[in-house]
């Protein structure tokens, strides 16, 4: 592991050197007291600093191993599902039982993407989950060291030229290196959220994992590395995205001046959000293991993408937007009238949605409309393919409505679509 120093987690003996160094971190104390006490700290700074040092320095100073800090995390998510989520359901995941995969996601929420995945995996049976994060977002030290002791492993976004080469085949080398030890890995199918809602894998992703294993005594085509990285496509799916505002504001600002600056701390507000906003129900559906048809890493990209949309758990949001959308446009798809008559959609939910359309800004709604009507078109378009391509026989309304679903409890449940909301 002395070779992966730079970018692998933490180790147990690692640990209380990297407390005690945050411990002595103003900025994260800082960091802590605009959250905790922030009113406190805008009147009497200096009382606030001690006050959150004293209580930081009482709950995290013993602690020795990264199990600890992970009970800690899992805590944190507990409260967070219990104040966020109307209900976490999971598909799929009863049928991976082998020791280590690659689960490869959608990517809609910095922190929660992960987190979701990492809490079902050790509710289900105690599973170790190490998560890629890009460096872009360790901007500050004590972040880096916060996500470090949190099983997270660095990628090198920032790298250029030859450094970037020997980072990325580095990055390829522990990613094998993990799963071999019977670790499991998640990496997002792209670099960057999905802020319109359209998911798709970046094949670079796929030439990364595959550039340790081109050369050498065991060197494997990209088909052959796909096959023993044992990739699992995994869709997420949140009934309300808390950044969805942000996102939208970015995609105008994108259209409008050609580029959107970030400032230091605009990805610590987006984690901020993705953490304690409303998400109302959130699925997270586990495919099957790819198995490659081709040594084309844009093909394999579009297997990822085929399991990641036709598992994708709609909800009333994304019928609602898409039927906005569609009334607009209606070259873009079918109407919900046409596909069938009988869409479950409560009028609590209906006003819910309209809430949240009606109280954004009107320059903002295109890209509102079209980040949640997206995943309905990607779904219709999944459709049509399969059906060219085979003797699909299912109508297209089962096709988008029905799933199977279990509650992060593991109470399995044959479904049709809404039905969750009873799951809690």
């Amino acid at each position: 592991m002395e070779n992966f120093d730079d970018i692998r987690p933490y180790q147990d003996n690692e640990v209380p050197d990297v407390i005690k160094s945050l411990l002595e971190d103003e900025q994260f104390s800082k960091a802590i007291v605009d959250k905790r006490l922030p009113k406190l700290f805008k009147k009497l700074p200096t009382l606030a600093l001690l006050l959150v040092k004293k209580t930081l320095k009482k709950k995290i100073k013993k602690i020795t191993k990264v199990t600890e800090v992970q009970e800690i995390a899992s805590d944190y998510l507990k409260k967070v599902i219990k104040t966020s989520v109307d209900g976490l359901t999971v598909s799929g995941l009863q049928q991976l039982k082998e020791n280590s995969y690659l689960f490869m996601s959608n990517h809609r929420d910095i922190a929660m993407d992960p987190a979701f995945i990492s809490y079902l995996l050790m509710e289900d049976s105690k599973r170790k989950l190490e998560i890629a994060i890009g460096d872009n977002l360790l901007k500050k030290e004590f972040v880096s060291k916060l996500m470090r002791l949190n099983r997270s492993f660095i990628v090198k976004r920032s790298a250029q030229g030859r450094e970037k080469l020997l980072a990325s085949n580095k990055l390829s080398e522990y990613i094998h290196h993990r799963l071999k030890s019977g670790i499991n890995i998640w990496i997002a199918q792209r670099e960057g959220r999905a802020k319109d809602g359209i998911d798709k894998t970046d094949p670079t992703i796929l030439k990364m994992l595959h550039m340790s294993k081109r050369k050498g005594d065991d060197a494997l085509t990209i088909g052959d590395a796909v096959r023993r990285l044992k990739i699992v496509p995994v869709s997420i799916s949140y009934e309300f995205d808390p950044c969805d505002v942000l996102k939208a504001q970015e995609l105008y600002i994108k259209e409008n001046d050609g580029e959107f600056e970030k400032d230091d701390n605009s990805d610590i507000i987006s984690i901020a959000k993705g953490l304690n906003g409303y998400k109302g129900k959130v699925h997270i559906a586990f495919g099957n293991i790819v198995e490659p048809e081709s040594d084309d890493p844009i093909l394999i990209a579009e297997q990822i993408d085929k399991q990641i949309h036709q598992n994708y758990h709609l909800n009333p949001s994304n019928f609602l937007a898409y039927d906005l959308l569609q009334q607009k446009d209606s070259s873009i798809g079918p109407s919900l009238e046409s596909i069938t008559m009988n869409i479950p959609i409560s009028k609590e939910k209906i006003s819910e949605f309209e809430l949240r359309y009606h109280t954004i800004k009107e320059e903002l709604k295109p890209y509102f409309i079209q980040m949640y009507a997206n995943p309905v078109l990607n779904k219709i378009k999944n459709y049509f393919i399969l059906k060219s391509k085979s003797n699909l026989f299912r109508p297209l309304n089962n096709f988008l409505f029905k799933s199977t679903l279990i509650d992060f409890e593991g109470i399995p449940t044959s479904i049709p679509f809404n039905a969750s909301k009873t799951v809690k």
